[in-house]
């Protein structure tokens, strides 16, 4: 759809309080990534637990996929922009995700699911992200949801085009709302020498990826493989993105927990006794009972 924002918002923008770069690792059965967060910025960027990037078109760094795993305590998203991945869980889940595609799933007590490329050569692109869940709802019931690509809603204007996954932008809700985190995730596309403008209250973490071409924000550039984390400063309440060049970006925003963070691999909790009764539970089968 065609949609003129607003774009001049009162508030003064906020700025960059720090760029990080990805670490290479593999993860699964040697999927070859970039972990953009980890472990280590789980305080900092609360309710966001983890961020990978991944990207090759050769399949030896793919191929293997993510066979069987656990995970309990937290929501991933996935979001795919070339290639195709098979979902199974114990659940009795599947799905398909294809380009453009987005898939939401909520781990609660506890779920083991398989992510599979299903494709023996090309592009494989795309990222997965982990939101905290508040200690109230971590032994929930599990919940999945796949987003093909034409669900996703996507708005344009004249500097570029906005595809809003979670949250809402511009008065365009995305197809995931999560009322106690509030997590906003949008894809922005924009043509160099634009502007583009996003309300973010200074209570909520934010930051950005960039993940083709280069932005700016005051006078501080962001270049490809770069995290920005925004300052938290009071008064600071919107994000202002100017393009150096045609630029594609992932913007993240969210309502902090401020609950304690346990965590050990694919189990998240509040304490380390539940990280115990965590891998108990799986070691037991009671993750799909």
């Amino acid at each position: 759809m065609f949609h003129t924002p607003i774009f001049d918002f009162e508030g003064v923008p906020r700025t960059i309080d720090e760029l990080i770069e990805g670490r290479p690792t593999s993860d699964g059965a040697g999927v070859k990534l970039t972990r953009v967060i980890g472990q280590s910025l789980h305080q900092r960027l609360d309710p966001f637990l983890m961020l990978d990037s991944f990207t090759s078109d050769n399949p030896d760094d793919y191929i293997g996929g993510f066979p069987d795993h656990p995970h309990r305590g937290f929501e991933t998203v996935t979001y795919l922009l070339a290639g195709r991945m098979r979902h199974q869980d114990s659940r009795g889940n599947q799905g398909l995700l294809e380009v453009g595609s987005m898939q939401w799933m909520l781990a609660g007590r506890g779920v083991i699911h398989s992510e599979m490329p299903e494709q023996e050569n090309g592009e494989l692109e795309g990222f997965q992200l982990w939101i905290n869940l508040p200690s109230s709802l971590k032994l929930s019931d599990p919940e999945y949801m796949d987003v093909p690509n034409h669900h996703i809603p996507e708005y344009q204007f004249t500097g570029g085009s906005v595809r809003v996954l979670l949250g809402e932008s511009q008065g365009v809700n995305g197809p995931v709302q999560r009322p106690v985190t509030d997590p906003k995730l949008l894809d922005i596309h924009l043509h160099k020498g634009t502007t583009f403008q996003e309300p973010i209250p200074h209570t909520h973490t934010a930051f950005f990826y960039v993940y083709r071409g280069c932005v700016r924000v005051a006078n501080i550039e962001v270049l490809p493989g770069q995290l920005a984390i925004l300052s938290h400063l009071e008064g600071q309440s919107l994000l202002e993105l100017h393009a150096n060049s045609d630029a594609k970006v992932l913007l993240i925003a969210g309502r902090p927990l401020k609950e304690p963070i346990a965590a050990h691999g694919p189990f998240v909790m509040n304490t380390q006794n539940e990280i115990i009764q965590a891998v108990e539970d799986y070691q037991s089968g009671r993750f799909i009972e």
